[in-house]
Protein backbone atom coordinates (compact mmCIF):
# COMPACT_ATOMS: atom_id res chain seq x y z
CA UNK A 1 0.00 0.00 0.00
CA UNK A 2 0.87 3.27 -0.62
CA UNK A 3 -0.08 6.98 -0.98
CA UNK A 4 2.68 7.84 -2.60
CA UNK A 5 1.27 9.79 -6.12
CA UNK A 6 3.30 8.88 -9.54
CA UNK A 7 4.19 11.76 -11.80
CA UNK A 8 5.05 10.95 -15.20
CA UNK A 9 8.11 13.21 -15.91
CA UNK A 10 8.55 14.72 -19.45
CA UNK A 11 12.00 13.11 -20.00
CA UNK A 12 9.73 9.72 -20.81
CA UNK A 13 11.38 6.47 -21.35
CA UNK A 14 15.73 7.12 -20.93
CA UNK A 15 17.89 4.79 -22.32
CA UNK A 16 21.10 4.17 -21.10
CA UNK A 17 24.15 1.88 -20.06
CA UNK A 18 26.11 0.40 -17.67
CA UNK A 19 29.21 2.58 -16.72
CA UNK A 20 30.53 0.07 -13.70
CA UNK A 21 29.00 -2.11 -10.97
CA UNK A 22 30.41 -2.48 -7.98
CA UNK A 23 29.62 -4.24 -3.99
CA UNK A 24 29.88 -1.47 -1.73
CA UNK A 25 29.11 -4.12 1.06
CA UNK A 26 27.90 -7.67 1.65
CA UNK A 27 24.75 -7.16 0.78
CA UNK A 28 24.71 -4.10 -1.98
CA UNK A 29 25.92 -3.46 -5.20
CA UNK A 30 26.19 -0.12 -6.80
CA UNK A 31 25.46 0.37 -10.76
CA UNK A 32 26.82 3.11 -12.35
CA UNK A 33 24.40 3.92 -15.41
CA UNK A 34 25.26 6.44 -18.12
CA UNK A 35 24.89 7.45 -22.10
CA UNK A 36 24.05 10.78 -23.69
CA UNK A 37 20.49 10.40 -22.64
CA UNK A 38 20.89 11.00 -19.13
CA UNK A 39 21.12 14.95 -20.35
CA UNK A 40 17.20 14.22 -20.47
CA UNK A 41 16.40 13.40 -17.00
CA UNK A 42 16.20 16.09 -14.31
CA UNK A 43 17.65 15.05 -10.82
CA UNK A 44 15.24 16.18 -8.03
CA UNK A 45 17.14 14.83 -5.04
CA UNK A 46 15.45 13.26 -2.39
CA UNK A 47 13.82 10.10 -2.65
CA UNK A 48 12.96 10.17 -6.72
CA UNK A 49 12.46 7.43 -7.88
CA UNK A 50 11.95 5.55 -11.46
CA UNK A 51 10.66 2.47 -13.17
CA UNK A 52 13.66 0.13 -14.53
CA UNK A 53 13.72 -1.84 -17.19
CA UNK A 54 16.67 -4.67 -17.32
CA UNK A 55 17.39 -6.76 -20.71
CA UNK A 56 16.09 -10.37 -19.82
CA UNK A 57 18.71 -11.90 -22.92
CA UNK A 58 20.63 -9.61 -25.89
CA UNK A 59 17.06 -9.16 -27.89
CA UNK A 60 15.23 -7.64 -25.15
CA UNK A 61 13.53 -5.04 -26.89
CA UNK A 62 14.10 -1.87 -24.93
CA UNK A 63 13.80 0.62 -27.48
CA UNK A 64 9.92 -0.86 -27.87
CA UNK A 65 8.81 -0.24 -24.41
CA UNK A 66 6.25 2.68 -23.60
CA UNK A 67 7.12 6.26 -22.93
CA UNK A 68 5.14 6.39 -19.75
CA UNK A 69 3.82 3.66 -16.96
CA UNK A 70 -0.06 4.24 -17.50
CA UNK A 71 -2.55 1.97 -18.33
CA UNK A 72 -2.06 2.66 -22.26
CA UNK A 73 1.78 2.09 -21.53
CA UNK A 74 1.16 -0.92 -19.46
CA UNK A 75 -1.22 -2.49 -22.36
CA UNK A 76 1.52 -1.89 -24.68
CA UNK A 77 4.25 -3.28 -22.67
CA UNK A 78 2.42 -6.49 -21.83
CA UNK A 79 2.00 -7.08 -25.97
CA UNK A 80 5.63 -6.81 -26.11
CA UNK A 81 6.95 -10.78 -26.83
CA UNK A 82 7.25 -12.53 -23.60
CA UNK A 83 10.49 -14.01 -24.27
CA UNK A 84 12.11 -11.03 -24.46
CA UNK A 85 9.97 -8.45 -22.67
CA UNK A 86 12.41 -6.53 -20.64
CA UNK A 87 11.64 -7.05 -16.56
CA UNK A 88 10.42 -4.22 -15.01
CA UNK A 89 11.00 -3.31 -11.30
CA UNK A 90 11.00 -0.05 -9.12
CA UNK A 91 14.77 1.95 -7.88
CA UNK A 92 15.92 4.85 -6.26
CA UNK A 93 18.39 7.35 -7.31
CA UNK A 94 21.35 6.55 -4.86
CA UNK A 95 23.68 9.50 -6.49
CA UNK A 96 23.10 11.81 -9.61
CA UNK A 97 25.68 13.44 -11.49
CA UNK A 98 24.55 15.58 -14.31
CA UNK A 99 28.57 17.41 -14.76
CA UNK A 100 29.65 14.41 -15.82
CA UNK A 101 26.68 12.27 -17.15
CA UNK A 102 26.37 9.54 -13.99
CA UNK A 103 23.18 8.13 -12.09
CA UNK A 104 23.41 5.28 -9.57
CA UNK A 105 21.24 2.71 -8.34
CA UNK A 106 22.09 1.08 -5.29
CA UNK A 107 20.81 -2.66 -4.92
CA UNK A 108 20.43 -5.00 -2.67
CA UNK A 109 21.44 -8.55 -3.13
CA UNK A 110 20.93 -11.38 -1.55
CA UNK A 111 22.14 -14.56 -3.77
CA UNK A 112 20.26 -15.25 -6.57
CA UNK A 113 16.90 -14.38 -4.75
CA UNK A 114 14.76 -12.23 -7.34
CA UNK A 115 15.55 -10.65 -10.68
CA UNK A 116 17.16 -6.94 -10.44
CA UNK A 117 19.75 -8.03 -7.06
CA UNK A 118 21.18 -10.88 -9.40
CA UNK A 119 20.98 -8.59 -12.70
CA UNK A 120 23.24 -5.92 -10.34
CA UNK A 121 26.28 -8.67 -9.62
CA UNK A 122 26.81 -9.50 -12.98
CA UNK A 123 25.84 -6.23 -14.93
CA UNK A 124 29.11 -5.40 -16.77
CA UNK A 125 30.21 -2.42 -18.61
CA UNK A 126 27.94 -1.56 -21.87
CA UNK A 127 25.28 -3.56 -21.12
CA UNK A 128 21.78 -1.84 -22.18
CA UNK A 129 18.92 -0.44 -19.83
CA UNK A 130 16.00 1.68 -19.40
CA UNK A 131 14.46 3.38 -16.98
CA UNK A 132 11.46 6.03 -16.63
CA UNK A 133 11.50 8.80 -14.27
CA UNK A 134 8.34 8.71 -11.65
CA UNK A 135 9.07 12.13 -9.36
CA UNK A 136 9.32 12.12 -5.73
CA UNK A 137 7.12 10.09 -3.02
CA UNK A 138 8.73 12.92 -0.33
CA UNK A 139 6.30 16.01 -0.32
CA UNK A 140 6.41 17.30 3.06
CA UNK A 141 3.89 19.43 4.51
CA UNK A 142 5.12 22.37 7.24
CA UNK A 143 5.97 20.12 10.26
CA UNK A 144 7.75 20.58 13.52
CA UNK A 145 10.56 17.53 13.14
CA UNK A 146 11.11 14.77 10.84
CA UNK A 147 10.54 10.60 11.30
CA UNK A 148 11.76 8.51 8.94
CA UNK A 149 11.97 4.45 8.77
CA UNK A 150 12.73 1.78 6.71
CA UNK A 151 14.20 -1.38 5.76
CA UNK A 152 17.14 -2.02 3.85
CA UNK A 153 15.42 -1.78 0.61
CA UNK A 154 14.17 2.13 1.59
CA UNK A 155 18.08 2.97 2.32
CA UNK A 156 18.76 4.88 -0.71
CA UNK A 157 15.45 6.77 -0.56
CA UNK A 158 16.65 7.73 3.64
CA UNK A 159 20.21 8.71 2.26
CA UNK A 160 18.88 10.82 -0.08
CA UNK A 161 16.30 12.43 1.91
CA UNK A 162 18.61 13.14 4.87
CA UNK A 163 21.38 14.16 1.93
CA UNK A 164 18.68 17.22 0.68
CA UNK A 165 16.62 18.07 4.03
CA UNK A 166 17.06 21.95 5.03
CA UNK A 167 20.13 21.85 7.07
CA UNK A 168 18.37 23.17 10.19
CA UNK A 169 15.92 20.07 10.13
CA UNK A 170 15.56 17.71 13.58
CA UNK A 171 13.97 14.53 13.89
CA UNK A 172 14.76 11.18 13.60
CA UNK A 173 15.82 8.64 10.62
CA UNK A 174 15.56 4.52 11.55
CA UNK A 175 17.10 2.32 9.13
CA UNK A 176 17.08 -1.49 9.53
CA UNK A 177 19.64 -3.80 8.27
CA UNK A 178 20.28 -7.57 8.09
CA UNK A 179 24.02 -6.80 8.04
CA UNK A 180 25.18 -4.02 10.22
CA UNK A 181 28.30 -4.18 7.19
CA UNK A 182 25.69 -2.63 5.42
CA UNK A 183 25.31 0.72 7.01
CA UNK A 184 26.06 4.15 4.74
CA UNK A 185 27.40 7.35 5.74
CA UNK A 186 25.08 9.79 5.12
CA UNK A 187 24.81 13.35 5.01
CA UNK A 188 21.92 13.76 7.25
CA UNK A 189 21.73 17.22 9.21
CA UNK A 190 23.07 18.09 12.42
CA UNK A 191 19.55 17.83 14.28
CA UNK A 192 18.70 14.20 12.41
CA UNK A 193 19.98 11.36 14.95
CA UNK A 194 20.34 8.47 12.58
CA UNK A 195 19.87 4.94 13.77
CA UNK A 196 20.81 1.64 12.60
CA UNK A 197 19.10 -1.51 13.66
CA UNK A 198 20.31 -4.93 12.70
CA UNK A 199 17.42 -7.09 12.84
CA UNK A 200 17.78 -11.08 14.16
CA UNK A 201 18.20 -13.11 11.09
CA UNK A 202 14.64 -15.42 12.79
CA UNK A 203 12.38 -11.70 12.94
CA UNK A 204 9.92 -10.31 10.48
CA UNK A 205 11.75 -7.51 8.26
CA UNK A 206 10.76 -4.04 9.26
CA UNK A 207 9.35 -5.19 12.71
CA UNK A 208 12.41 -3.79 14.63
CA UNK A 209 11.99 -0.84 12.31
CA UNK A 210 8.68 -0.33 13.43
CA UNK A 211 9.32 -0.89 17.44
CA UNK A 212 12.17 1.44 17.27
CA UNK A 213 10.50 4.29 15.41
CA UNK A 214 7.35 3.75 18.03
CA UNK A 215 9.85 4.56 20.82
CA UNK A 216 11.30 7.90 20.00
CA UNK A 217 10.54 11.43 21.39
CA UNK A 218 9.06 13.46 18.33
CA UNK A 219 9.34 17.04 18.62
CA UNK A 220 6.07 18.52 18.43
CA UNK A 221 4.22 17.64 14.75
CA UNK A 222 6.41 15.88 12.73
CA UNK A 223 6.12 14.18 9.04
CA UNK A 224 6.30 11.05 9.02
CA UNK A 225 7.85 8.57 6.05
CA UNK A 226 7.96 5.56 6.20
CA UNK A 227 9.18 2.67 3.14
CA UNK A 228 10.13 -1.10 3.01
CA UNK A 229 8.22 -4.23 3.55
CA UNK A 230 4.34 -3.56 3.96
CA UNK A 231 3.89 -4.29 6.94
CA UNK A 232 6.48 -1.37 8.83
CA UNK A 233 5.12 0.83 6.08
CA UNK A 234 1.29 0.64 6.84
CA UNK A 235 1.99 -0.13 10.70
CA UNK A 236 4.14 3.22 11.29
CA UNK A 237 1.06 5.34 9.35
CA UNK A 238 -1.52 3.74 11.49
CA UNK A 239 0.12 4.36 14.67
CA UNK A 240 1.15 7.89 13.64
CA UNK A 241 -2.49 8.41 12.64
CA UNK A 242 -4.42 6.62 15.08
CA UNK A 243 -2.03 6.72 18.64
CA UNK A 244 -0.01 9.75 18.17
CA UNK A 245 -2.53 11.54 16.11
CA UNK A 246 -0.39 12.92 13.69
CA UNK A 247 -2.51 14.16 10.87
CA UNK A 248 -3.09 11.87 7.92
CA UNK A 249 -1.47 14.72 4.83
CA UNK A 250 1.86 14.39 7.64
CA UNK A 251 2.08 11.16 6.25
CA UNK A 252 3.78 9.29 2.97
CA UNK A 253 4.18 5.42 3.05
CA UNK A 254 5.14 3.14 0.76
CA UNK A 255 5.43 -0.85 0.86
CA UNK A 256 7.77 -1.16 -1.63
CA UNK A 257 8.03 -5.26 -1.08
CA UNK A 258 5.90 -8.08 1.26
CA UNK A 259 7.42 -10.74 2.81
CA UNK A 260 6.08 -14.15 1.11
CA UNK A 261 5.60 -12.66 -2.11
CA UNK A 262 8.12 -13.07 -5.09
CA UNK A 263 9.68 -9.45 -6.01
Amino acid sequence: MTNITVTHAPSGLVPAEVVRSARISPNFVRVTLGGDDLRRFEGKGFDQWFRLALPVDDGAALERLPQRVDTRGYLKYLMLPKATRPVIRNYTVRQFRPEVGELDIDFVVHGTEGVAGPWSASAEPGERVAFIDQGCGWKPVPADSYLLAADETGLPAIAGILRDLPRDAVGHAVIELSDAADAQETDAPVGVTVHWVVRDPRARPGALALATAQSLALVGTPYVFAVGESALATGLRRWAVGERGIPKQNVTFCGYWKLGVAH
